[in-house]
Parts: structure tokens; sequence; C-alpha cells
């Protein structure tokens, strides 16, 4: 064989090589461990089952997806740090599934200097949506809409005694903001209103005099461990009123944290739970395919989250580009989750508006 040919034949199976290996690198910044880590983890795997169902049958436009996680702790300097490797040295496509409202806020700015969409970041954050962020693609509702739908239910039932202790921080202010607007247009005030340190969160000063007001219910504006902290404080201070947190609790493991103290208390969701939705019965059925039992809310997120990514991806054509990809995201209209449609255009990437409320039940499931 001649040396010429040789070669060609060479090169040809090394990009045939390189063709049947291409993939989609996809980066994520999240907390792996820290205050957040058992909700994350739960997405992560609803997204997970998602993207692997697509990469099993091949992937996108014959590329498969690859999801590039680093463990920025819940820490918003490590976000802002990882964010960078992964955008400027990894070449990451897209970022994915975020978490955290100051951490998500705090990228911004790197984003629009490098035009990487961000899909699907786990935080309701109004200021994620208004004015509308270029590069932030929003699935899940607002922690506003969550937040004014937990107090028209309890203005409903006849409990107008509400207390709020919520982290301080923008997502603790969004949060806020919600609860106000219910409260105003259900014309009630709160008896009580405490805010805790994101980094420190301590509960020994704030839980007694939430207590002392005898609230009818309260609303904790948290996330993770420092939610379950601020749970058993109120408790052991000697309140029995109703306990209420935000979507972003809505994990198993969230329930496991709480332990004996987990039942009946309310938490918001994004989602549907119900197999009326066809997103709910494809991911219980991927689910279970794969042995695992449970769908959260959280891993159901994680689905949807997944979906939105794959279908933009889709819609991006062979070999995408940063530009392609934002340019089929503000292109996308009336995509069908399953149920539930999401569309994006320039002036608009504020995703679902659905919003829903769920107990947790003796089984530790969330019931509606």
């Amino acid at each position: 064989m001649k040396l010429s040919r040789l070669l060609a034949l060479t090169v040809t199976f090394m990009l045939c090589g390189a063709a049947l290996h291409a993939e989609i690198l996809i980066g994520q910044t999240v907390g792996v461990t820290g205050a957040v880590a058992a909700t994350v983890k739960e997405a992560d795997t609803g997204a997970m089952l998602y993207i692997d169902a697509v990469n099993a049958k091949g992937g996108v436009n014959g590329e498969k997806i690859k999801i590039l996680t680093l463990d920025d702790k819940f820490d918003t300097k490590l976000t802002a740090l990882n964010a960078r490797k992964l955008i400027e040295q990894d070449g990451v496509l897209a970022l994915f599934m975020t978490r955290g409202t100051p951490h998500t806020e705090g990228i911004i700015p790197m984003l629009d200097q490098h035009g990487v969409p961000l899909i699907a970041p786990s935080t309701g954050a109004m200021v994620l949506r208004r004015p509308v962020q270029r590069h932030i693609f929003n699935v899940r509702a607002t922690y506003q809409r969550e937040a004014e739908k937990a107090i028209a239910h309890l203005a409903s039932i006849g409990i107008t005694r509400i207390a709020v202790i919520h982290v301080d921080d923008t997502f603790g202010s969004d949060g806020l903001q919600g609860v106000q607007n219910g409260l105003a247009t259900a014309k009630i005030k709160a008896v009580a209103l405490e805010k805790f340190d994101r980094s420190k969160p301590d509960f020994s000063a704030i839980a007694p005099i939430v207590a002392k007001a005898d609230p009818q219910a309260i609303i904790i504006i948290g996330s993770g461990t420092a939610v379950v902290s601020g749970v058993k404080a109120v408790k052991a201070a000697g309140s029995g009123a109703q306990l209420v947190t935000l979507s972003n609790n809505a994990s198993s493991g969230f329930v496991k944290l709480l332990g004996d103290q987990a039942r009946g208390v309310i938490v918001s969701q994004v989602l549907p739970q119900t197999f009326r939705y066809g997103l709910v019965k494809e991911a219980t059925q991927l689910a279970n395919a794969h042995n695992i039992k449970d769908m959260s809310p959280a891993m159901l997120e994680g689905f949807a989250s997944a979906k939105v990514l794959v279908e933009a991806l889709r819609r991006s054509g062979p070999k995408p580009t940063r530009e392609r990809l934002q340019a089929a995201l503000e292109g996308m209209q009336k995509f069908d989750l399953g149920g539930l449609e999401i569309s994006y255009s320039p002036t608009d990437h504020g995703g679902l508006d659905f919003a829903d409320l769920s107990i947790i039940s003796v089984d530790g499931k969330f019931r509606r």
C-alpha cells in the first residue's frame, strides 16, 4: 500500500473515531456538598435520567451530551470560580442547572461577556427574569408566585396570624416580596418577621421571638439544612404553628433531614405531581426502569430542565455553537414538556408559571 493512501486511510479512521465519540459539553456549578446537597443530588438524578436516555439513542444530532459538574459547596465565591473555569478553560457550550439566587446572580456578567446561555437555573428569583437577563433561560416558576400561592391557601382556610423567617440574601428578599404581596392581597399583616445569616444560620434567638408571637403558620424561606434547623428550633421553642417552605426544599433528602419533624410541613411545588400530566408519567416510568421508586419533585424539576436543554440542542443543529443555541432558545415557542408548554422570545425568558402546594405525609411523601 502506498504511503499516501495509508495516510489517507489513517486520517479517515481518526475522523470516524472522533465522530463516534463526538460530544456536546455542558457545564454545571452546583452544591454537590454543603447545605443543598440532598436536593442537588435528586435534581441531577432526574436530569441524567433523561439525558442518559437520549444518549443511549445516539444523542442529539449524532453527538452525545456530557455534563461536566463542579462542586461549589453552595458558596458564591466558588460558584464564580467554577463558572469561569467551565467557560474559559473547559469551553462548555452552555451552563445548566445552577442553584442559588446570589450564586447565579453573581455569574451574569460572565455569561454576558462570553455569550454563554444558562439553561434552567434552580432558582425562582425575579432578578433572573425582570429585566430579562439575555443569557438566562428559566424553566421553573418564580418564588414570588409560590409564596403568593401559599399565603392565599393559608388565608382561605382562616389562618390570619402568619410569621415569616427568611435568609438574609437576595433569595430571601425575593421570597419575602412574594409573601408580602400575598399578605397585602389577603389584607393581613405578619405577626413576626425575622431573618438569619445564610453562611451561619442561628435560630437560637429567632425561634423564641417567633413562638412568642403565637402564629398559626410560619413561612421559612431558606435552603436545605438551614430550614431544617429552623423548623426544629421553632418547634423546640413551643410553637405548634403550621410550617411552610418553598420548592427549593422539595426533595426526599430534605424530608429525611427533617426526620420525625417532617410530617405536616407544607412545601410549595413548581411542577405537577399527577399522572394526568405526560411529563410526570414519562419521568416516573423511566425512573422505575432504573429501579428508582420515588420520583421526588426535585427529580422531576431536573427531568423537565433536561428536556428543555435537549430540545434547544436539537434545534441548534449539528456542531452547535453558543450563538446558535442562544437563537434556538429564543425561538422556542410552545414546546410541550408533557402537559405544560414553555415558550421563550428575545423579550421573555421567564419559563413556566405553574405553582401548587403539597404537604409531607406520614410516610414522608409529598401529597397534594
